[in-house]
């Protein structure tokens, strides 16, 4: 039986949104929940807020980033050649070869990512792996006058990659880390909206911005916001792969549910209520220690004006930060099912505190 993904999760895999330049992204969680939503704002950084009032609950705030990883156009030469920066953290080693969309005021223009051939390198070279700087991108431009009337200093680039269902549920895209995150905040608001009379929580899902380069919009929009809890929603890496010691990273999984992280980032009694519904809802899930801040949202809505109690759940993936992440998409469904039970199993007076 042939599995269906669901069409507010691929339209956001197929948005080029890197850090910075989220509007693909901000256009299709518009188009999917604004309408559903009691209010719904845009702010200066590119959040997208949507609200559902409850009845006289505590506030809960779920967020997910929009923005991906990228490049940015930093210099053409006298030959065409576009020179770039990376919008988030890439592995260099995997940059060359690809091909990519840069976007400009014009529309698309496609390119490739260039470096010096192998057979051009002597042997101590070939054990290196370029820097930015010795890497360049391709449009096929005669000279820099031909490069300057396509593409301008400042331009987006991101691979040209899309999403695919490599077997049942499991599915390939250049940005599941964090369109699934998005997806996840913004649809469990879309099925709270269908029985309102299910909970009593104001709940608040945000699109957030810029997260790839310091969670900034997670930082203004929890200030704004400012919640009684939040749960953010991410990736997190899958070890169920060769080359991963286990020892150092633990032990998650494709296809075993969401990861609920515990660690210092993490208020306590958020966990616990995440553990209970889950468990009340017949939900997988996974475990993962964090003995620091997280390098998510989290972090930043943790610390937002007096603190929040802030919960972390992760969709397991493989291969983070490369054009073909991989995901379970029922891994995605669970994530969805848990916020919705964690929204409804918060009842008025109740606080983070502990």
């Amino acid at each position: 039986m042939s599995y269906t993904p669901p069409e507010f999760l691929v339209d956001l895999l197929k948005a080029k949104s890197p850090s910075g330049a989220e509007g693909q992204a901000q256009s299709v969680f518009d188009k999917h929940v604004e309408s559903e939503a009691d209010s719904y704002e845009r702010d200066t950084l590119g959040n997208r807020i949507a609200t559902l009032e409850g009845d006289g609950g505590p506030s809960v705030m779920y967020s997910g980033h929009l923005d991906e990883l990228g490049f940015i156009v930093t210099y053409i030469n006298d030959d065409g050649f576009l020179y770039f920066a990376t919008i988030g953290g890439h592995d260099r080693i995997i940059i060359p070869g690809r091909r990519i969309l840069i976007q400009t005021e014009n529309g698309i223009v496609k390119g490739v990512t260039g470096k010096r051939a192998v057979h051009l390198m002597n042997a101590k070279d070939r054990e290196k792996v370029p820097q930015v700087n010795e890497m360049w991108i391709d449009i096929a431009a005669k000279d820099k006058e031909d490069a300057e009337s396509r593409v301008q200093v400042g331009d987006v680039a991101t691979y040209d990659h899309e999403f695919e269902l490599i077997h049942g549920s499991v599915g390939a895209a250049r940005a599941f880390d964090n369109k699934c995150g998005a997806y996840i905040v913004g649809e469990t608001l879309r099925r709270l909206a269908k029985d309102k009379k299910s909970f009593k929580a104001k709940v608040i899902s945000v699109g957030t911005s810029q997260e790839e380069i310091g969670v900034r919009g997670a930082t203004t929009s929890s200030y704004g916001v400012n919640p009684d809890f939040a749960v953010a929603v991410d990736v997190g890496h899958s070890t169920d792969h060769p080359d991963c010691d286990k020892r150092k990273f633990g032990a998650t999984k494709l296809g075993a549910g969401p990861i609920i992280t515990r660690g210092p980032n993490i208020n306590p009694i958020v966990f616990e209520k995440l553990i209970a519904a889950a468990k009340k809802r017949d939900i997988p899930y996974q475990l993962e220690g964090d003995p620091r801040p997280t390098g998510t949202d989290a972090r930043a809505i943790q610390m937002a004006r007096a603190g929040v109690a802030t919960g972390l759940i992760s969709v397991p993936l493989r291969y983070m930060h490369t054009p073909s992440e991989m995901v379970d998409l029922e891994d995605v469904e669970h994530c969805v099912r848990l916020l919705v039970g964690f929204s409804q199993d918060l009842e008025p007076g109740e606080t983070g505190n502990w």
